[in-house]
């Protein structure tokens, strides 16, 4: 601030001079004749002592954005290039999840295919079985009905030869058997 009060009293003096008055050493107090002075020697001094500082600053800060820019750019890059591998890994999954939603839909058909034929087996089987129990049903039904009749028919036979063969037709009978059998 001491610098700059007397470089405006110095200003001062040199208006002065320029308005015709000689005095010497003089103050100015007029606060715009001043201010304006003072303000076009701070600007001179900071662009002449502070050109070489601020040109290496505004360097260094164009240099950082510039980095930082290319740093950014490379960081899109590497994005786009992860994404077009994994949008490729993505269409790989999706074709891998295909083939084995369709080599599942293929077992699938298959199990299918073979619970069909084993049920065919079985209905075959079963009726198989089926007729096979109604044959053997049939079968011992018949051989029981068989067994019934000539029970029957010797109950009857004997009850007939009983009341109608006497001792001597049963002894001639007898007789007659034996001769065949032996002799």
């Amino acid at each position: 601030m001491g610098t700059l009060f007397l470089l405006a009293v110095e200003a001062g003096a040199i208006g002065a001079e320029a308005a015709g008055e000689h005095h010497g050493f003089a103050l100015n107090f007029d606060p715009l004749e001043t201010n304006l002075i003072n303000l076009v020697i701070i600007i001179g001094v900071l662009i002449y002592f502070g050109r070489g500082f601020l040109g290496s600053s505004l360097a260094e800060r164009r240099s950082r954005i510039e980095s930082e820019i290319r740093e950014a750019e490379q960081r899109k890059q590497d994005a786009a290039a992860n994404l077009a591998e994994e949008q490729q890994k993505l269409a790989q999954a999706q074709t891998e999840a295909a083939r084995l939603l369709k080599e599942a839909e293929g077992r699938a058909e298959t199990a299918r295919q073979a619970v069909l034929d084993q049920s065919e087996k079985d209905i075959e089987r079963l009726r198989a079985a089926a007729v096979q129990d109604t044959t053997s049903q049939r079968d011992r039904m018949v051989a029981e009905l068989r067994q019934r009749v000539t029970e029957m028919a010797l109950q009857r036979t004997e009850e007939r030869l009983r009341s109608e063969v006497d001792d001597s037709t049963q002894q001639r009978l007898v007789d007659k058997s034996i001769t065949m059998l032996g002799g």
